[in-house]
Formats: structure tokens, sequence, C-alpha cells
């Protein structure tokens, strides 16, 4: 069966003027595989700001009705790829790119945390095949990785809306060919190889 996933990123952020999950969407969006014929990918870059997640997530949904999402982040301090398990009812008081902050509260009287309708121990099981590091992690902080996880759980609760949301952060990569003491040691053709399995298992269950 046809299906459509859209494959999320964002952009630089202060404290991270770099941010790989832009390229790494760009990428899998370009994925030719077998397992992938009939499957349309549909990459976006967030802005990394709450007000472009409220504005652009349910308008990409309308104009694309993907049957999935699969969301990436970066986690500066992470040291392996975390396939995120649940959203927290909670946002940080830091300002995002725009300098905008957000009340402690995402959803005010909802509950304090919801779990992310997607196949964590398939995602991890692929990852690790990948020969990448991977953890499942329950904690997807409180800045805007958190909120669009929230954001798309909400939205695959939703009639007619995606049936799966999965996020899955980054660790920050190497840009240099060989990796220095105290330098990260994943490179982009790591997280790449990484993606496109996660692609593949997310494009399976969605079917």
């Amino acid at each position: 069966m046809p299906a459509t996933i859209l494959v999320t990123g964002f952009g630089p952020f202060p404290g991270a003027p770099f941010n790989p999950t832009g390229p790494l969407v760009e990428r899998l969006a370009r994925l030719r595989r077998p397992g992938l014929a009939e499957v349309k990918i549909v990459a976006h870059v967030f802005p990394t700001s709450y007000a472009a997640v409220d504005r652009d997530l349910p308008k990409l949904i309308a104009k694309h009705k993907p049957h999935a999402l699969l969301m990436f982040g970066l986690a500066p301090q992470a040291k392996t790829i975390r396939i995120e398990t649940r959203a927290r009812n909670a946002v940080a008081l830091l300002p995002d790119a725009g300098g905008a902050a957000r009340a402690a509260k995402i959803a005010p009287g909802g509950p304090s945390a919801v779990a992310l309708p997607a196949p964590a121990m398939q995602l991890q099981s692929a990852a690790r095949a990948a020969r990448v590091p991977v953890v499942r992690s329950h904690d997807a902080g409180r800045y805007l990785c958190n909120y669009l996880c929230w954001r798309g759980t909400e939205a695959a609760a939703k009639p007619r809306g995606p049936r799966l949301a999965a996020f899955v952060h980054v660790p920050m990569i190497r840009r240099v060919p060989r990796p220095r003491r105290g330098k990260p040691h994943l490179s982009a053709d790591d997280l790449a190889r990484a993606g496109a399995r996660l692609v593949m298992v997310i494009a399976a269950a969605a079917r």
C-alpha cells in the first residue's frame, strides 16, 4: 500500500550553530530502496521556534496527509542516538532561536506525559543493525524537541491524522575525517545509514 512519511529536522539554535538533522532529513528524502518503491518521503526542516512548529506542522499534515511522522532533533550532549518514547507536558523557560519562550506547560490541565505512537523497540533494533550506538529514552527534555514530540502525538490522535509519530534525538556529529579526542565519533554517513533503516521501519509499520 502506498504510504507518505513526513520526515522533519530542525535548524540551528542557540548553542548549536550547526544542526545535523537538517542535512539528514534532506538526504533521507532522496532515499531509493526497493522497500520504499511505494513510499513518498516529504522532508521539512523547522526553524527552531515554537511558532514555526505550531504554524508548519498542521499545514504539512493538511497538505501531504502523511501516514507517519519521523521527527529528528539534536541533543548536543548525547553520545548515542536516542529513540524517544514519550513527550512531557513541560517547557523550559528558555528562549527559542527567535527569542520567544513558552509557559511551563504545553497543555495546562493535561496529563504530565504522553506516549509516542511509534514502534520504539523496532526502531532501536534498526539503528543497532546500522552499527550505531542507540538507546531508548523516556525523557525528550523540555525544549523544542519535546514540544514537537507533544504536537506530533496530538496530531496522531486526531481522526485521519498520521498513524505513527516517532522522534529520534541524534548526537552532534564529527565534521572532520578522523575523530579527535573529546570530539563526537559519529559522522553524517553514520546518521544517514541509521536514518535509512529507521525510515524502512516506519514505512513498514505505516502500511
